[in-house]
């Protein structure tokens, strides 16, 4: 989408060169990457300040740029170049976003929680994208630089906006859901993802409810009712609708069947019977999210079956890849925290038809002081038809330390196996593989366990 030169002289202090030479622009951050027709926007990082690279960006397609007032004005620029100067490149992005979304005006749906965020997304942009012209965040365009991005590359047609938000530390969600101003907020789940930051479960629940601080008045927080943390929570600003497996829920779910593909559920409300084609009970959990917000936009529910039946999710959730001598590799390797490793791994001891199931776990980050107890918390499930265990890294081989304690007797006769590195682990899984076997991956991002599963992958 491009953004009209308006939006962008209403964030300007001073405007330098001649922008009435310009036509609508498109935003560019990364001075790197191609951008026709580009409005650079140059951040100020830690290490880094995008305002020395203008002239890469220019060269890559900037025919404008913000430019903090601070800066040295730059050399050896075309003669004309516009420079729009702003006390702060960042707050003046997120005004414009601001700007843009009170012009174009589409319903907003924010997504935050400790896991399950874009496959909630995903699955919520599948069913409205029936009905409504939608737009979601792309990748990992969750933050505070993020958001408004995702905002700005809106077409200005939008009926819904489907935006992920992340967060680390207090007043990060509230900075994005007052700049979202959302309809529909949802709180996946609380887990234990950046505790280290934010001290508690109790800390992580106060900092994920901040996305009600900029919530729309008469707007529908949807949370997880399975969740004590979560619970009595009530306002006269905004409606809240609970959803889970728990008696009381407003959207309870019952009758839930698995299959090798995915599951079969119905609701208490009514006796329609949903599908969804990905594995984990939890993700019946989290396309009932996206039932609720179709159900507040009165969306039918043929169409909510259809989106769900149809879903298509971002890569690296849970997703399924072909592996060598006939076995199936489950790449679950974008992100990892105690809660979420463990739901994968129940998931994976439920897929009928495997003689070798075989659990590859690395590390997790940003857990505290807590970390080693908190890998080693993974070992409660780490029970047959479990059949090998493979650790990699140094807080990964916390994960198996329990199994090792005990006897074999004890540890179900599991194989433990666990390595420093991926290279070291390779040789090792290349021989388990067989049409018997699944292998399930997962670990924190920094990791990056995928390359595992591309070494491995028969395509």
């Amino acid at each position: 989408m491009s953004i009209s030169v308006d939006l962008i002289k209403g964030q300007a202090v001073q405007t330098i060169g001649h922008p009435e030479n310009l036509a609508c622009l498109n935003i560019m951050t990364d001075s790197r990457k191609r951008v026709e027709n580009g409005l650079f926007v140059p951040m100020i990082g830690e290490h880094f300040n995008g305002h020395r690279y203008l002239a890469q960006a220019i060269e890559n397609g900037a025919r404008a740029s913000l430019w903090m007032e601070r800066e040295h004005l730059p050399e050896n620029i075309p003669d004309g170049f516009p420079l729009f100067l702003v006390a702060d490149t960042l707050k003046a992005l997120q005004y414009m976003a601001k700007s843009y979304l009170r012009r174009s005006s589409p319903r907003v749906v924010a997504v935050t929680g400790s896991n399950g965020k874009t496959t909630t997304k995903d699955m919520i942009d599948s069913v409205l994208s029936l009905a409504f012209k939608t737009h979601k965040t792309k990748g990992n365009l969750n933050n505070h630089i993020g958001v408004p991005l995702t905002i700005l590359s809106m077409p200005e047609d939008t009926e819904v906006l489907i935006c992920e938000m992340g967060m680390n530390h207090f007043g990060e969600l509230t900075l994005l859901s007052q700049l979202a101003r959302p309809d529909i907020a949802i709180i996946t789940n609380i887990g234990e993802s950046h505790i280290e930051f934010l001290g508690s479960r109790q800390g992580i629940a106060k900092a994920k409810l901040e996305i009600t601080n900029g919530l729309k008045k008469n707007g529908t927080l949807i949370i997880d009712g399975d969740e004590p943390l979560l619970a009595g929570i009530h306002s006269n600003a905004f409606r809240v609708v609970t959803c889970g497996y728990g008696q009381g829920n407003d959207w309870e779910i019952t009758d839930v069947r698995g299959f090798s593909d995915g599951y079969q559920f119905t609701l208490n409300h009514d006796q329609t019977v949903y599908h969804v084609p990905i594995l984990g009970r939890h993700n019946v959990k989290n396309a009932v999210y996206s039932l609720a917000v179709a159900k507040l936009l009165a969306v039918r529910d043929q169409v909510i079956d259809d989106g769900l039946r149809h879903l298509t999710l971002t890569r690296m959730r849970f997703e399924r890849v072909r592996g060598l001598n006939g076995s199936l590799l489950i790449n679950d390797c974008y992100n990892a925290s105690p809660t979420s490793m463990k739901a994968s791994i129940e998931t994976m001891k439920e897929l009928p038809g495997y003689k070798k199931r075989v659990a590859i776990l690395g590390d997790m980050y940003e857990l505290g002081p807590d970390e080693e107890q908190l890998h080693r918390s993974v070992s409660e499930v780490l029970t047959p038809p479990l059949t090998h265990v493979v650790t990699i890294g140094e807080k990964g081989a916390w994960i198996a330390d329990p199994l090792r304690e005990q006897s074999k007797d004890q540890s179900g006769g599991l194989v433990i196996r666990s390595f420093g590195t991926k290279k070291e682990a390779l040789p090792f899984l290349k021989t388990l593989l067989d049409e018997q076997t699944v292998m399930l991956f997962k670990s924190s991002r920094l990791l990056e366990l995928e390359q595992l599963v591309e070494s491995l992958s028969a395509t």
